[in-house]
């Protein structure tokens, strides 16, 4: 059976999130979307790990996942998985050069058990009560060894890895390698996230990532965000042989992932938000990386970071990869074809009125023709289909701003 399933949310206990992301609105919204497996999130608060042990149960036949207790019985379930974010930031030394590293991580979990396990070291070793993502002081290497020490089955994989701040392979803080920022436990790391600034393409362009699964998730701090990356899958719902596939990259269960266009991320091209600057990498190049407004450092984006530790050239598909299937989102969409902002009244009611009957993620990826038409206007299919064909305009984003889709002439999709 198909799955699709975002690993990587927040809820209302980390910084900058909807009061709305708690596990009933994750479990409403993932049938709305059309999700049918979504991490927890912030497994490592205090706070929604009691939320977790109160609200869930042990789903029937689907090892090591779980169902929302007070669910609608008629509805399709939503599994959910144990998942949490960490931030590390610490130091290190190469050639007696001391560089601060900021990483964040995701976190997957088999069991309650040990996620208690965690969380008791992670409290001993630092604050897990202020931010669902919280902050420690020591080193991805660390990290690694106590989830690994909680159970054999729990997973690591470095989140966003492209982001310029807190990320494995970032401009500001990152390691060039996964080598050199994991050492002995490299073995362990068997994917990475992409994050919405990057795609399957661009990390191709690595030979050393051919190794490497790719995956993609939401990081979504509201619900209405929620799919905006998933991985589709060909399984069962079980956590273990979900866990398999992404160590094994296995292509025949692991269909594809739903992808940004990169261009939208807000960190894909290089500049200075403030400074009205946007730069191509060979822009930022010719200008010696320093902005002609303020005379500061740019802050360099994905597509040059990438461009920096590629060996190959853009364009190489390595044998046995994943493919990736860009979509925008149905809000975005509806309101790209109103001419209104995603937020207002008439596109939310829209929407609403649309997934009464079907999933957006059936709209977006399966439904055809006159169904498709049907079921959301002619206008609203048409820009389906024209995504679809990624017959769109695309402005990048950069510096932390959202870059901007063109459906149609004069009506631009703004990232929020």
């Amino acid at each position: 059976m198909r799955l699709i399933a975002d690993l990587h949310v927040h809820t209302k206990y980390s910084r900058a999130t909807s009061k709305e992301m708690d596990l009933p609105n994750l479990d409403l919204w993932a049938r709305r979307k059309g999700i049918d497996i979504i991490g927890t999130g912030d497994f490592t608060h205090p706070a929604h790990f009691a939320d977790i042990e109160r609200q869930l149960e042990p789903a029937p036949n689907a090892p090591g996942l779980f169902l929302l207790k007070n669910r609608s019985k008629n509805a399709r379930p939503v599994y959910f998985m144990l998942t949490s974010e960490v931030s590390n930031i610490y130091s290190t030394v190469t050639d007696g050069v001391k560089k601060t590293r900021k990483i964040h991580s995701l976190i997957f979990a088999p069991d309650l058990n040990t996620v208690r396990k965690m969380n008791a070291k992670f409290d001993s070793l630092g604050n897990i009560h202020s931010d669902g993502r919280p902050i420690f002081g020591f080193s991805s290497q660390d990290l690694i060894e106590i989830v690994l020490d909680a159970s054999p089955d729990a997973m690591l994989i470095p989140a966003h890895a492209w982001t310029p701040w807190f990320s494995i392979f970032g401009s500001k803080s990152g390691f060039d390698t996964i080598e050199e920022c994991y050492g002995q436990y490299t073995k362990y790391i068997h994917a990475i996230e992409t994050g919405l600034s990057s795609n399957p393409q661009m990390n191709w362009q690595l030979s050393a990532l051919d190794n490497i699964t790719l995956i993609s998730n939401s990081d979504a701090h509201s619900p209405r965000k929620l799919g905006r990356e998933a991985n589709v899958l060909s399984c069962t719902p079980d956590y273990f042989e979900i866990i398999r596939i992404i160590r094994e990259r296995d292509t025949e269960k692991f269909l594809y992932t739903i992808e940004f266009f990169p261009e939208e991320g807000k960190y894909h091209s290089d500049g200075h938000r403030t400074c009205g600057v946007m730069w191509s990498p060979q822009e930022t190049g010719k200008h010696g990386g320093l902005c002609t407004v303020c005379g500061r450092p740019v802050t360099v984006g994905v597509l040059n970071r990438v461009m920096e530790l590629s060996d190959r050239a853009e364009g190489f598909r390595p044998e046995g990869s994943i493919p990736g299937r860009a979509l925008v989102p149905l809000e975005e969409i509806i309101a790209a074809v109103m001419d209104r902002g995603v937020n207002t009244k008439g596109v939310r009611e829209r929407y609403n009125t649309i997934v009464e009957t079907t999933t957006e993620f059936e709209l977006l990826l399966d439904i055809e023709g006159r169904e498709l038409q049907r079921l959301c206007g002619e206008d609203i299919a048409r820009a389906i289909e024209r995504v679809r064909a990624e017959d769109i305009s695309l402005t990048p984003g950069f510096d932390g701003e959202f870059g901007k889709i063109e459906l149609f002439a004069g009506r631009d999709i703004h990232k929020l």
